[in-house]
């Protein structure tokens, strides 16, 4: 049998725990940002993704944004860019606060969920080379 103290060790071991989603899934995240459908990050960046035939050149490239930004850094600029700059084109991906004509299905959601936003975290995280 366990001890008090050990079981509220293995509790707080549980809840302080970083949920499954927190750390990112860089194949998954490509899979965002690449995708037309998804992230469509490649509608206004560009990047090492030589089988993507239509990229962006409105917003920096993503090559080396891994070796630019931290984390933390990226997640900020992913979940709300125009809340670290007013004037960003970018939508703010994890935010609905600030939302303005919004088809009533998309209401209140994020475009990417906390889950996506990490595994594209993940994957900007890999890309250290220069084009």
């Amino acid at each position: 049998m366990m001890s008090s103290a050990r079981c509220v060790l293995a509790l707080l071991a549980l809840l302080l725990a970083p949920p499954a989603w927190a750390q990112g899934d860089a194949a998954r995240g490509r899979a965002i940002v690449t995708t037309r459908q998804k992230g469509l990050c490649l509608l206004c960046h560009y990047g090492p993704f030589p089988e993507e035939r239509f990229q962006g050149n409105l917003a920096p490239s993503l090559a080396g944004a891994g070796r630019r930004w931290d984390a933390a850094a990226l997640r900020a600029r992913i979940t709300d860019s125009q809340g670290l700059n007013p004037d960003s084109i970018m939508p703010s991906y994890g935010v609905t606060d600030r939302l303005r004509d919004v088809a009533p299905a998309f209401r209140g959601k994020p475009i990417l969920t906390e889950a996506e936003i990490e595994d594209v975290v993940a994957f900007l995280l890999t890309l250290t080379a220069d084009e």
